[in-house]
C-alpha cells in the first residue's frame, strides 16, 4: 500500500541568476507573475493555481517540484512514516499553506502541499470551434493554464519510480522497454484519484547518465495556443528543442523551449483522460524515444538533464 496518494502537481522549483531573464521568459511563455520578492520570482497560469513555477535567485539549476496532497492529515502521515520526510511546517510563501518536504532517490527535494490559496480562474471553456476574432486568430505568448507533470533522468531508474510510486500512491500507465520487456527504460505514473478523470502521467522517469530535470510540462487552454505560443517563443529568439508533435502515449501535442539557463518547459494540449481503472501497457521502443509522430528526437532532447544548481 502507499502511504498517501497525491492529487496532482502544485509547482516546480528552479534557480536562476537572473530574475529578470527568468520573468521574461516565463512571460513570453505564457506565464504571469504572481509575487516576487528580492530572491524569488513565483508565476502562475490563467488557471485557480496561486502560482505554479518558482524561480529562486542563484545558480542555474533544477531545485525540485511539489504534489497536493488530498488533506492535512496526509502530510503528517508522510511525515511519520517516511524516513527522509520533514516534519509539518507552514509554508512560509506566497499562497501560504502547509508542506512536508522529502528526498527522493536522486537527491532532489520534492514537496507535499496542502491548503495553498486558490484564486478566480479564467473559466475557460475548452471547445473545439473557433470564431472569427478567437484566440486562434491572435499574437502573442500561449496561455498556460497549470502545470501538468515533471519528468526526470536518473541512472537510478527502478529505484527512482518505484519510490514514487510507493509514496505517492502513483499509478503505472506504461513502461517503455527496449528489445526484451523486461528492459525498461522509462516509467509513466498518473495519479490515483478514484473515478475522477487525469492526465496520462503526473510523472515520468527514465533511464538517464546523470540526474537531473529532463522537463516541466504546462497545459495550454487549448491546441491553439500550442501554435501562437510557438510562434511568439520563435519570434523572441528563444532555443527551441522540439516540436511540434504529438506523443504517441498520452496523446499530447507539444512544443518544448529551453530557458536561457538551459531548463526545458514544454507546451502541451491532450484531451485524453484516465482514471483508476484504466488500466497499464508496456511499450517497446527504438533508440531514442522514438515512438512518438513528428521528427527524430535530438540528442540535445533525449540528454536533457538539468542537475541541482552547482
Amino acid at each position: 500500500m502507499p502511504v498517501i496518494k497525491v492529487k496532482g502537481m502544485a509547482y516546480v522549483r528552479l534557480s536562476a541568476p537572473d530574475l529578470d531573464v527568468m520573468q521574461k521568459f516565463l512571460l513570453d511563455f505564457g506565464l504571469e507573475v504572481a509575487e516576487r520578492t528580492s530572491d524569488r520570482l513565483y508565476a502562475r497560469g490563467c488557471g485557480a493555481d496561486h502560482h505554479i513555477h518558482i524561480t529562486h535567485k542563484g545558480p542555474a539549476g533544477f531545485l525540485g517540484f511539489a504534489y497536493e496532497a488530498a488533506s492535512e492529515d496526509d502530510l503528517h502521515k508522510l511525515s511519520r512514516e517516511v524516513s527522509s520526510a520533514s516534519p509539518v511546517e507552514d509554508r512560509n510563501e506566497p499562497g501560504g499553506g502547509k508542506r512536508v518536504r522529502l528526498l527522493e532517490p536522486n537527491g532532489f527535494t520534492i514537496e507535499v502541499v496542502h491548503g495553498i490559496e486558490k484564486r478566480p480562474g479564467e473559466g475557460l471553456v475548452l471547445s473545439k470551434m473557433h470564431k472569427a476574432g478567437d484566440p486562434s486568430q491572435k499574437q502573442g505568448a500561449a496561455r498556460v493554464v497549470r502545470l501538468g507533470h515533471c519528468v526526470i533522468a536518473t541512472p537510478k531508474h527502478t529505484e527512482t519510480i518505484n519510490w514514487f510510486r510507493n509514496t505517492f500512491g502513483l499509478i503505472k500507465t506504461d513502461d517503455l522497454y527496449m528489445g526484451a520487456p523486461d528492459n525498461i527504460f522509462g516509467s509513466f505514473s498518473r495519479a490515483d484519484v478514484g473515478d475522477e478523470p487525469v492526465d496520462h502521467h503526473v510523472f515520468f522517469c527514465f533511464k538517464g547518465e546523470r540526474a537531473g530535470m529532463h522537463h516541466c510540462s504546462f497545459e495550454v487552454a487549448d491546441v491553439n495556443d500550442i501554435f501562437i505560443g510557438h510562434n511568439h517563443l520563435h519570434q523572441k529568439g528563444y532555443e527551441h528543442i522540439r516540436g511540434v508533435g504529438r506523443h504517441a502515449l498520452g496523446s499530447q501535442i507539444f512544443d518544448y523551449w529551453a530557458s536561457p539557463y538551459d531548463q526545458m518547459h514544454e507546451l502541451w494540449s491532450s484531451n485524453e483522460k484516465f482514471t483508476a481503472s484504466s488500466g497499464s501497457g508496456a511499450v517497446g521502443i527504438g533508440p531514442g524515444m522514438s515512438h512518438d509522430t513528428g521528427e527524430k528526437p535530438s540528442e540535445r532532447f533525449t540528454k536533457m538533464a538539468t542537475p541541482a544548481p552547482a
